[in-house]
């Protein structure tokens, strides 16, 4: 049995489409009555264990899922949550109300009192400022398949690193596309697997930097105003050197040969770090 039929054999009586097929596999559920909501199944139990863990101690927030029930078969595990809606940020033309709305539902999570970590600390800025200076460090070896100036790695190197405040309930990784919205401009924020106590710069940055490329500046200031928070550019930029830099070490660890069109990666590093 593989996870379509596993969602097929839970709701006989509904239509289940697939919404994505990465490592862990997501489908919306269509009952009769129209009434939806989603199945998300992990190819081990300890993956759902993860998400179940950060759901249950982030219940109540609006912008979290519900979990509405689990359970597993075979070497799969399944979660069924309640549907955010059939948007994302990613895929929404640019509205800056609903990417307000996005600022506020991540302002929710970093100001709940949850303990979502299994781990005594989680991420603090200890963990920043040595994880910062080993990923620019490892990134040097693959400087030349990136076609980067040296000079970028050894001026992030000497720049501040990231300024990284006490660690609060984070998502970890909240590209646009877990921003998921619904016909009302409500976000709700989805996987949440990698949740774990990191400074609220480690989510906020990455979520500007990315509306910043996708959308413009405007939607990025929208957002800003909707968490209620700003950074001045000395701390905003070492944080989008970080990012930029773990998604290319990320990207030549994994990949072999081509890396694909990565450029925009390399000049928003070059331009944190050298101010060009």
């Amino acid at each position: 049995m593989d996870a379509k039929e596993l969602v097929a054999s839970l709701h006989p009586n509904a239509t289940v489409r697939e919404l994505a097929a990465g490592t862990n596999r997501v489908f919306r559920v269509q009952e009769p009555d129209n009434s939806t909501s989603i199945v998300k199944v992990f190819p081990v139990p300890s993956r759902e264990r993860r998400e179940h863990h950060a759901l249950e101690a982030l219940a109540g927030i609006q912008s979290v899922p519900q979990i509405l029930g689990s359970g597993s078969q075979d070497d799969m595990a399944w979660l069924r949550l309640n549907d955010g809606g059939h948007w994302n940020l990613a895929t929404l033309p640019k509205n800056l109300e609903t990417t307000a709305n996005a600022g506020r539902a991540l302002r929710a999570v970093h100001t709940a009192t949850a303990n979502i970590t299994n781990l005594s600390a989680g991420i603090d800025s200890d963990y920043v400022l040595s994880h910062y200076r080993s990923t620019i460090e490892r990134l040097g070896r693959y400087r030349r398949r990136f076609e980067m100036q040296s000079a970028v790695l050894e001026k992030a190197l000497e720049m501040e690193p990231p300024l990284a405040t006490d660690p609060v309930p984070s998502h970890t990784k909240p590209t646009l596309s877990k921003y998921i919205v619904d016909d009302k401009g409500n976000v709700m924020i989805v996987d949440w697997e990698w949740a774990t106590l990191a400074p609220s710069e480690w989510d906020l940055t990455l979520s500007v930097w990315q509306l910043a490329g996708k959308l413009g500046e405007d939607a990025a200031a929208a957002f800003r105003e909707g968490y209620q928070a700003e950074l001045p550019e000395s701390r905003y930029r070492p944080w989008v050197a970080y990012h930029a830099a773990m998604m290319m070490l990320e990207a030549a660890e994994v990949r072999e040969g081509r890396l694909g069109d990565l450029s925009y990666l390399v000049d928003d590093l070059t331009e944190a770090v050298l101010g060009t």
